[in-house]
């Protein structure tokens, strides 16, 4: 939706909210300290922080009193992208930073972490208790050899375990990467064989949808197809016995150790995460300890308002970058919430459960999530207290009109209304482009503003900057958190040729946005799965959200492609709720409501029902595979198979084709 379809806004902060949130604080101290402009709000502290980069991250540094164990000789060294230089010089730890907490006498017994798993119940693990089993597992990994620089792996749920490693490991100076235990073995190997870990914590399973999962089999496997571990330590999340040779978490962490912290190099890998893929192996992306450190303290901090009064819940899992950004809530003080389970067990409302008995007050989730409960008639706010909830987020995917419109209604007796953020970012950054601002207003469809920092806008293919009309995502200046690398790539082709060989120098993300004229950002869908139909570029997003309106469509997936002859097919596949069938009748009605509610280009060229819509790990459809399926590339190559949550439904698609040829 566009400002003009749009004027008024869905939700807007009260006087007392923006006065009491954090940016505004930032704000007026910048302003007194490093000539940030006092006026002008967001929009022009935005403007100041991009064209005064240097000065904006050296006030982020200052005014959340980042520790630098060694001083830097400036902030930014060189800015070309790729291979910005950060704070040059300067040495720190990001663990020490996430632990700081615990050293306040008045903090030290009060929860860090909540730990919930399906039966909903919050178990606390308090500051004091993580930084003792943070220090004693410090102490151990360096006994075992564990040395700068070296990878450190973790097969494991949403657990405070896995917490505590990623500390212990970052506490060392080494480098975490970690996959949730519903991975296959192959999907894992396929991360884990590229970075050659030298110790894998594991577990013995896990529990979802009310069921026990035993992994013992694909741990063996991991063991014995990683020749580089030189340790491996067993959780029993199930209550098994460690399987021969394996070291036990408790002898690990008993201890009562004060954790000693490695100062590395500000770009110093923390950690490397990898990204959906589509063919070829996925990319291992490394993020450095001192880019996601102020980067993640500029997000947390300032845009997601989060302190320590704040108790902070994303539904997630180790395998995606928002586990490492939820973690991340340390750095602010924050109380984290661990969820460890199925998004809707024992029901749909399940995460509205956990919210209120953890006393969440920032609550994330997937837009998903959010459109399932609308359909399942929840209503959060009547059956659930959840009086501490300020915001909502989302990610993943964008949050359709009906999404916000939903929130806001179900929250609409709650005093100064739900702030509702939709953000987008991507693992490339572990962050977000775009997103939650608590001092602006919320519309319907948008995200509030691109975020501090970064220069974000939407060009057109010749690099002209593009108001109120659809353009690729792009940034144009250097932001903390992009990769310092990818792991195996010496020269660095693979990471050039992933964002910058469209536009020199500028990163191109993939994604098809509008920067709207009064600030906002509405997010299209990728760019490279993009339909292109008669020269006008459209994105599906829009048609998900007027199709999957209707109650007979659980959900959809829409693929432009294009033909030898030069034709343009675009076929929309649905997958149909319970008890729906596609009749001629229900076909009408699908192409009536896109003409309607889009335009008479968006109306597929056909509805072809589905067994199921594919989606990445992280619950993204696929759609750039599918395409290539149509397009009659073979399925082994058209996908990276550890991609991929359900490969089985990729065979209908390549039916489709073979038919089709």
């Amino acid at each position: 939706m566009t400002s003009s379809a749009n004027p008024a806004p869905l939700w807007q902060p009260s006087p007392e909210r923006i006065a009491e949130a954090q940016v505004t604080r930032f704000q007026a101290w910048a302003a007194e300290h490093y000539g940030a402009p006092a006026d002008g709000g967001y929009e022009a502290l935005h403007r100041w922080s991009v064209t005064e980069l240097e000065t904006f991250w050296k006030a982020v540094t200052d005014w959340f009193d980042v520790r630098f164990t060694t001083p830097y000789a400036r902030v930014l060294g060189d800015r070309t992208m790729p291979g910005a230089e950060w704070f040059p010089g300067a040495t720190l730890n990001y663990a020490e930073h996430a632990l700081r907490a615990a050293d306040d006498p008045a903090r030290a017994d009060t929860p860090a972490l909540l730990y919930v798993d399906e039966s909903h119940e919050p178990q606390p693990v308090t500051w004091a208790e993580l930084r003792n089993q943070v220090g004693s597992l410090t102490a151990e990994l360096r006994n075992l050899g564990v040395r700068p620089g070296d990878r450190v792996s973790g097969y494991l749920p949403n657990v405070p375990q896995a917490v505590v490693a990623l500390l212990a490991t970052a506490a060392v100076g080494a480098v975490w990467t970690s996959c949730a235990p519903d991975f296959g073995a192959r999907s894992v190997l396929d991360r884990f064989q590229q970075v050659e870990p030298v110790v894998l914590f594991t577990v013995d399973g896990y529990r979802y949808g009310g069921k026990e999962h035993d992994r013992r089999d694909t741990v063996a496997e991991l063991r014995s197809e990683l020749p580089s571990l030189r340790a491996v330590v067993h959780i029993p999340l199930l209550g098994t016995e460690a399987p021969e040779g394996a070291l036990e978490w408790s002898a690990l962490t008993s201890g009562d150790t004060a954790p000693t912290f490695e100062a590395v190099p500000f770009d110093h890998p923390l950690w490397v995460l990898y990204s959906s893929g589509t063919t070829g192996l996925p990319k291992a992306i490394v993020q450095s300890q001192g880019g996601i450190l102020v980067e993640h303290l500029k997000q947390l901090g300032l845009h997601c308002d989060l302190g320590p009064d704040d108790r902070f819940f994303w539904y997630t899992s180790t395998g995606w970058m928002m586990w490492n950004f939820l973690v991340s809530g340390l750095l602010t003080g924050t109380t984290i919430v661990l969820y460890d389970g199925s998004p809707g067990h024992p029901d749909t409302a399940a995460q509205w459960r956990i919210a209120e008995r953890t006393g969440a007050t920032l609550f994330g989730t997937s837009a998903a999530y959010v459109m399932a409960c609308r359909k399942a008639d929840v209503h959060p706010a009547r059956d659930f207290d959840l009086s501490r909830v300020s915001c909502v987020a989302t990610t993943g995917s964008p949050l359709p009109p009906d999404g916000f419109r939903w929130l806001h209604d179900e929250f609409a007796d709650t005093p100064g209304g739900l702030w509702t953020a939709s953000v987008s970012g991507g693992t490339d950054v572990c962050s977000c482009f775009a997103g939650a601002v608590p001092t602006l207003p919320v519309h319907i469809g948008e995200l509030q503003a691109p975020c501090l920092g970064t220069d974000l806008q939407a060009w057109d293919p010749h690099g002209k900057p593009l108001t109120d009309e659809v353009g690729e995502l792009v940034v144009t200046n250097p932001m903390p958190s992009m990769p310092i690398h990818f792991w195996n790539d010496p020269d660095g082709v693979r990471y050039h040729d992933s964002y910058f060989d469209t536009y020199p120098g500028v990163w191109r993300h993939g994604d098809w946005i509008t920067l709207t004229s009064r600030g906002s950002v509405v997010i299209h869908g990728r760019s490279d799965s993009t339909l292109n139909r008669q020269g006008v570029r459209m994105g599906s997003a829009d048609i998900y959200e007027a199709v999957e309106r209707l109650p007979e469509i659980r959900e959809s997936l829409v693929i432009g492609v294009e033909q030898p002859d030069g034709g343009y097919w675009m076929p929309l596949f649905i997958h149909l709720a319970e008890g729906a069938t596609l009749d001629d009748t229900l076909r009408d009605r699908i192409k009536l409501t896109i003409r309607e509610q889009l335009s008479p280009r968006h109306v597929p060229d056909e509805v072809i029902e589905v067994p199921g819509i594919p989606h990445t790990l992280t619950g993204k459809r696929i759609e750039v595979p599918v395409k290539r399926l149509l397009q009659g590339t073979p399925l082994d190559k058209a996908v990276n198979p550890g991609s991929v949550d359900r490969l089985e439904l990729l065979d209908f698609y390549a039916d489709l084709a073979r038919k089709r040829s």
